[in-house]
């Protein structure tokens, strides 16, 4: 098992397929420790087309992250979702753009970018009640990518309340549930 931490703009430590981090635990949204995510260390991450194609765009990684139900191939609770979303700000949006047709999302709220035949669709903002930049900053760095934290997901997918979403809003409970049971024994 892998631990990932919470980071705020620190460097990647390791090569490519290292899960190796550095970074502060703190949670910045509630001011308390945020327990480190588990990864294991053969996660689907590597093997995945979709993650190919989302490095391929060559994105500056300190300014995207993956949100939605890609948050959770880095703890192997998918396999393979249908898509990729990515919430990204200045020079990973601007490259984005400069890929694709800037479109509006179905949301309504802010812009978007379908890449790659809408497999990956980039995000100016999420409709969450959190910035897409602090989403960014204290996303989960794994395999040199972002991916924004299972708790923040848990909290979009439960207000969203989609039929699709039960199923990873349980996977998402469960796995901090036992995360919590391990730190709590340790």
């Amino acid at each position: 098992v892998v631990k990932a931490r919470r980071v705020g703009n620190p460097p990647y430590s390791g090569g490519a397929g290292s899960p190796t981090l550095r970074g502060s635990q703190e949670n910045p949204a509630s001011k308390e420790p945020a327990v480190t995510q588990p990864y294991p260390r053969h996660s689907t991450v590597s093997r995945s087309p979709l993650v190919a194609a989302l490095r391929a765009l060559a994105l500056p990684a300190d300014h995207y992250a993956v949100f939605g139900s890609g948050a959770l191939l880095p703890a192997g609770l998918r396999d393979a979702p249908g898509d990729l979303d990515v919430i990204a700000r200045g020079p990973a949006w601007r490259r984005a753009m400069g890929l694709g047709e800037l479109t509006v999302p179905s949301s309504c709220l802010g812009r978007r970018v379908a890449l790659c035949g809408g497999a990956i669709e980039v995000f100016d903002r999420w409709p969450h009640d959190r910035p897409a930049g602090e989403l960014i900053d204290t996303a989960v760095v794994y395999d040199g990518i972002r991916w924004v934290s299972l708790h923040e997901v848990l909290v979009w997918k439960r207000a969203v309340g989609r039929q699709k979403d039960l199923d990873d809003i349980r996977a998402i409970e469960r796995y901090l549930r036992e995360l919590q049971q391990h730190h709590l024994a340790a």
